[in-house]
């Protein structure tokens, strides 16, 4: 990260630096590979803070051993109420701008629902009714041997179609391998997989579930799925934004 980009993040405020990122980019990236690589959002003091709290068990509602149920190898902890006001800012100004993604892809693929509300806090009223009032940013860490399989983020019959994960640490400095993997299959097809590479602060933006791809009788789901490779050396922490509540 250039000292500029550090000083830029520290000077605005988080939800400046959401609004300043390349959305009409970001939403290309997104339909035509499932994801996206944003600028430094995170200064590498946010990030060094946000580390501490791991350990700091009053801040999480949950710690899971991923290989209790054959995850992979490593732990992640979900936040509790109240979430930390950084996570819950980059969750609430993110939203907006990926809620009109949503919608496009909602109507490319002809779905009948309620669009998605434009404001965070009604798309989690609408979680709460269906009973999903846990909330769902959480960290992960993984040491050297660890790695995710691969996996969907889904909590119950509400789900937002896009997350994200924020890079707290930096590869080949703070660890080694460990890459953000995604696998796309598609129709009739053998399985696609993309390795996504971004660095200290910046987020990866994924789709949860799936992305519409154009066909010549319209537009068609593509499922994808999202894991990390195995960590060959260091400690990798990483923070998720996952935009539904959780049962």
């Amino acid at each position: 990260m250039s000292q500029a980009a550090k000083t830029s993040a520290v000077a605005a405020s988080v939800a400046e630096r959401i609004e300043a990122l390349d959305w009409s980019g970001a939403e290309q990236s997104l339909s035509e590979r499932g994801y996206a690589v944003t600028a430094p959002v995170l200064s590498p003091t946010e990030c060094a803070e946000l580390i501490t709290l791991y350990n700091d068990a009053s801040r999480f509602r949950s710690h899971i051993i991923m290989e209790r149920y054959r995850f992979g190898i490593g732990d992640y902890k979900y936040f509790a109420k109240p979430v930390p006001e950084l996570v819950a800012e980059l969750r609430s100004s993110a939203y907006p701008r990926l809620a009109v993604v949503a919608n496009r892809w909602a109507e490319a693929l002809g779905a009948h629902t309620p669009p998605y509300p434009r404001d965070h806090a009604a798309f989690l009223r609408i979680c709460h009714r269906a009973g999903q009032s846990k909330p769902t940013p959480l960290m992960l860490h993984y040491e050297a041997g660890g790695y995710n399989c691969l996996h969907q983020d889904l909590y119950g019959e509400v789900s937002f179609p896009l997350q994200m994960v924020f890079l707290l640490g930096q590869q080949g400095r703070d660890w080694e391998g460990g890459e953000f993997i995604l696998v796309e299959q598609q129709l009739r097809a053998q399985s696609k997989p993309q390795v996504v590479l971004a660095d200290q602060g910046q987020a990866i933006i994924f789709t949860t579930r799936y992305r519409p791809v154009k066909g010549s009788r319209g537009y068609y789901r593509v499922n994808l799925r999202h894991g990390v490779s195995r960590v060959h050396g260091g400690t990798r922490y990483t923070l998720g934004i996952i935009f539904h509540d959780a049962k």
